[in-house]
């Protein structure tokens, strides 16, 4: 079956295109995989909604070389299903046209036995052709509810983009969602929402008391819990996993690069592992710290290039 396995999920990918990179890296720490196409199988489960990039799954039930073997799939196993929605859907490559797929769809849907629920299905099923086979699953969607953290009240221009910073949290936990995650410059907590609504046990530092008031006033306008100190990073006596740590750089308030260091070295000393955004090349004050750099990529945000490094 050219390389598509029964039980395997197919996911579905799209990012804008100064995002590619953080896209395959953060496909990279969920899946443990290089992705470099705009779809991919695996047979791990992870909910499209976790990431901003995974437009939607398709858990793989069948799978034959022509519509026909698929239909007659279906009307052997007597695949039945009450209240569902059949959904059409195309890859990258998709090898059909619009028409064409209107046609199967209405093919493969006269064969499921059950009631059809267009506006509140029970279940989605989904269909495609990819590598010249048709697969047949359970289809789910992402629900993109991060999109509605892009409304909190308060908000700075150079801060990451909601989407950037969902995928930052992915990458930095992986699969370990119980971990303890420090932002120990937080802003306005663009980074805490997105950890706190994947229910990850997150902590943010802001040192100056306006900024942390407005984070505070973010988390409260979706009703998360507080989970933001007004205070110094260097003063953090706790002991975290993982650290993400959008360096400053000096845009409203002057920073040096020997505070900069001082950041680096702080979070050495508070966290195991460290995901930070720099607007420089900062390996050698990484490395004098004691971390490795394992992994790097790049986002875009107008004439700025942010660097991301993975250090261990």
């Amino acid at each position: 079956m050219a390389g598509i396995v029964l039980k395997d999920y197919l996911y579905v990918i799209n990012y804008p295109a100064n995002e590619e990179g953080l896209c395959q890296l953060e496909m990279k720490y969920l899946f443990h995989k290089e992705i470099k196409e705009k779809y991919f199988f695996s047979g791990k489960k992870i909910s499209p909604s976790r990431s901003p990039y995974i437009k939607h799954s398709v858990f793989v039930m069948y799978c034959a070389d022509s519509l026909k073997e698929l239909m007659e799939k279906l009307q052997n196993s007597k695949v039945a299903y009450n209240d569902f929605k059949f959904v059409y859907f195309k890859i990258a490559d998709s090898e059909l046209g619009y028409d064409e797929w209107i046609s199967c769809v209405a093919s493969l849907g006269s064969v499921i036995d059950g009631a059809v629920d267009m506006v509140n299905p029970k279940i989605m099923l989904g269909a495609t052709k990819v590598h010249g086979q048709w697969i047949f699953g359970e289809f789910e969607k992402n629900n993109n509810h991060w999109q509605e953290h892009n409304e909190k009240p308060n908000s700075n221009s150079h801060s990451l983009k909601t989407r950037a910073a969902k995928a930052l949290v992915n990458i930095a936990v992986g699969d370990e969602l119980n971990c303890k995650l420090i932002d120990p410059c937080c802003g306005v907590g663009t980074v805490v929402i997105e950890a706190i609504s994947m229910q990850i046990n997150v902590k943010g530092y802001e040192i100056n008391w306006l900024i942390a008031r407005k984070a505070e006033q973010n988390l409260a306008f979706f009703g998360y819990e507080n989970v933001i100190e007004n205070g110094d990073m260097h003063k953090i006596k706790e002991h975290f996993d993982v650290a993400i740590v959008d360096i400053p750089y000096g845009l409203f308030t002057p920073i040096t690069l020997e505070k900069q260091r001082e950041i680096i070295k702080t979070a050495r000393r508070i966290a195991d592992k460290l995901v930070i955004i720099t607007f420089e090349d900062m390996d050698k004050a990484l490395i004098s710290e004691g971390f490795e750099i394992v992994d790097h990529c790049h986002i875009i945000k107008g004439n700025f290039i942010r660097t991301i490094s993975i250090c261990h």
